[in-house]
């Protein structure tokens, strides 16, 4: 990360951020991910935030990342106007569970690359057919954006399953925010197009199995991946 930055160290429930100023965005966003933050805490997948001190317009809010064992969320918000884009026309006394579902997205990604599973399909899986291209390039960028969307839809179905284990009466109107979030996705089986994933997730009753939400979103995910 080139830019400069400031770091919350989570290692407890709460929230210290005695050596930063948080913005009210910030503060907010927070305490409506504290939820998924403690779980984190409970399995022992250490978080930092990163608050950058001057996003760009367009940044993503959270992202997430995974160095040194410890997972990196990254908040983008300072500077960027178009931080709360993916809440517009969301009333305000709701957005706090689509941030606690965005979070455990993200959390998602930590898990996997704390698993040493990133990028890596589910044991005893075996594609369906050998993609192939004349531009070797062509080839490769394809392979991506098929590793990324694969990511993407288990970190999908991980949030799915985190608010059905834990708001189940609100699992549909966040599905169906989630599924208009890719819909927006111009261009089919880019990097962000888990509408496959989102569909088999219809009505989350494939999703209540598994003592955590990563097992219980393995099964559709891995149903999902005979269909991408």
């Amino acid at each position: 990360m080139s830019k400069p930055f400031l770091m919350i160290a989570l290692s407890c429930a709460t929230l210290n951020a005695a050596a930063v100023q948080l913005t009210e965005q910030e503060t907010r966003w927070l305490r409506a991910a504290a939820p998924v933050l403690n779980y984190a805490t409970s399995i022992a997948l250490p978080v930092d935030i990163i608050v950058q001190p001057n996003a760009d317009s367009g940044n993503v809010p959270f992202a997430a990342g995974y160095s040194d064992g410890r997972c990196k969320l990254v908040l983008s918000m300072r500077g960027n106007p178009d931080a709360e884009q993916v809440l517009e026309d969301v009333p305000l006394a709701e957005q706090g569970l689509l941030i606690e579902a965005m979070t455990m997205h993200e959390l998602a990604h930590c898990w996997r690359y704390a698993q040493g599973e990133w990028h890596a399909l589910p044991a005893g899986f075996v594609e369906g057919g050998v993609e192939a291209a004349p531009d070797p390039a062509l080839l490769a960028a394809s392979k991506a954006l098929r590793e990324t969307r694969r990511e993407e839809g288990f970190a999908d179905l991980v949030a799915l399953a985190w608010v059905q284990r834990t708001q189940p009466g609100a699992y549909a109107r966040v599905h169906d925010w989630l599924s208009a979030v890719r819909d927006a996705v111009a261009t089919p089986h880019s990097g962000h197009d888990t509408r496959v994933w989102l569909r088999l997730a219809d009505n989350g009753s494939d999703l209540v199995g598994g003592a955590t939400p990563f097992d219980a979103a393995q099964a559709l995910w891995r149903k999902g991946l005979l269909e991408d």
